[in-house]
């Protein structure tokens, strides 16, 4: 497992490469001018000023220069100076990711741990009143856009009742106590785990229903009832760990996304997360924060794949990861 596990990551490293140069040249591709915005839209100085900034950030070599340029600062642990915020890009987005990841840690805890249960009950009671009612839920949830039902949760409970707030949360650095902090985290977070968590169980409580049925079907299933096996142990130990492998590449799939951020969830919350950071990046050019942001994402993702790989593994003994 360990000499797999190595040889997975040392793959990864030209992977990353070649994932660096094309987001790279995407990115310096993208049309508006860094400068312009590091100084601001509306200002207007002199074009030596210009120049001088440009030489500065570098803006003057060729892309091939910048590229050799930028990659020995990020080897180095330098993501750059963020244009928008006139910080180190590092300082900027650990703030945001923090957000971003106690939001997602949340909705992947309350997602799994609704969904794995309900997808089994509903497996098992096929064509039930239990299942029916979650078919429905699944498909007004996958049909229903998340900014609307945001939308829609922040004018019950927000504007009508008042009961959760909309904006202004602490955000990391300011001048508060634990618990202060806690009481501000969970009051904002109440609406965007919601939208986020109900948006996850539409089609994972389908993704685990589908793979427990077609486990429920087999032969051995069949052979260990008609043993005289107890329902709870054929379903929970014989087929509930065969239908963990598919479950086991959703997870996979998810945890990238615990740091990515959901951009329309963000800005309809006005939550702190990174989403909205790389969405506001984007528009401003603040290319250091794109690019440093885009290739963690990508990161993640390969490490995910690699946790895909290892979970199957753990959880199947006749998969082997040689």
């Amino acid at each position: 497992m360990l000499k797999y596990i190595l040889r997975r990551l040392l793959h990864m490293i030209p992977v990353i490469l070649v994932i660096s140069i094309l987001l790279f040249c995407l990115v310096k591709a993208m049309p508006g001018d860094p400068v312009q915005a590091y100084l601001g839209v509306n200002s207007k100085v002199p074009e030596e000023v210009r120049e001088n900034l440009k030489e500065r950030l570098g803006l003057n070599e060729p892309i091939h220069i910048q590229y050799l340029v930028w990659l020995k600062r990020m080897l180095s642990g330098d993501f750059g100076e963020s244009i928008q915020y006139k910080r180190p890009v590092s300082e900027v987005a650990g703030n945001f990711l923090w957000n971003t990841f106690l939001l997602n840690i949340v909705v992947f805890i309350l997602s799994f741990g609704i969904a794995i249960p309900v997808g089994i009950i509903c497996a098992v009671k096929q064509y039930s009143k239990t299942d029916s009612f979650w078919t429905v839920f699944s498909l007004i949830g996958i049909s229903m856009p998340s900014f609307f039902f945001g939308l829609l949760l922040i004018f019950a409970l927000a504007v009508n009742i008042k009961i959760f707030p909309i904006s202004g949360m602490i955000t990391p650095g300011a001048d508060y106590t634990g618990l202060a902090y806690f009481l501000d985290v969970a009051k904002h977070m109440a609406l965007p785990a919601v939208v986020l968590t109900i948006s996850s169980l539409a089609s994972l409580v389908r993704y685990v229903r589908n793979s427990m049925l077609e486990v429920i079907k087999q032969d051995y299933i069949r052979t260990a009832r008609s043993k005289g096996l107890a329902e709870k142990i054929v379903i929970y130990k014989h087929a509930f760990r065969n239908a963990l492998i598919p479950i086991v590449t959703l997870i996979g799939m998810y945890i990238p996304f615990l740091f990515t951020g959901s951009v329309i969830t963000e800005q309809v919350f006005v939550w702190p997360g990174i989403g909205r950071v790389l969405y506001e990046s984007v528009i401003m050019r603040d290319y250091n924060i794109v690019m440093t942001l885009n290739m963690f994402f990508a990161t993640l993702m390969l490490m995910g794949n690699l946790l895909q790989d290892i979970g199957y593994a753990i959880v199947d003994p006749r998969v082997k990861v040689e």
